[in-house]
């Protein structure tokens, strides 16, 4: 488990997952926490959406190296990307159905949202 440091705010996440282009900058020499992601992926669930959409977003932010965000809704086929223009405001645009496909803004990435959601059973995960 990596975690991430947000030294603005004070404060330890552990995203599902983290890109980092270039070198690795971590916290005080500790190779369980980072400082320098570019692109960070959260994975929402009933308890953390609102966390996730709002405040934990807002921390990342502060991070100079964060470009690219991206909220994947475990419970439908629904993709969130927000990509950091160069003016430093935030575009948002949306996937949701299954032939979409999520393109990375930041690194030379895409995926079908069928391929993304192999193997997750919609009528399970709401239970």
């Amino acid at each position: 488990d990596v975690r991430l440091w947000m030294p603005e705010h004070r404060l330890y996440t552990y995203p599902d997952l983290m890109v980092i282009k270039g070198d690795v900058i971590y916290h005080e020499n500790r190779t369980d926490t980072v400082l320098n992601p570019l692109v960070i992926v959260e994975v929402l669930s009933k308890s953390t959406g609102s966390y996730d959409h709002g405040d934990k977003f807002k921390y990342y932010r502060s991070i100079p190296e964060f470009q690219e965000y991206i909220l994947i809704d475990q419970y439908q086929y629904s993709v969130e990307q927000f990509v950091k223009t160069e003016t430093g405001k935030w575009q948002v645009s949306f996937c949701e159905s299954a032939d979409s496909i999520l393109t990375l803004s930041t690194i030379d990435f895409s995926i079908n949202l069928t391929d993304l959601y192999e193997q997750v059973n919609f009528e399970q995960s709401e239970e």
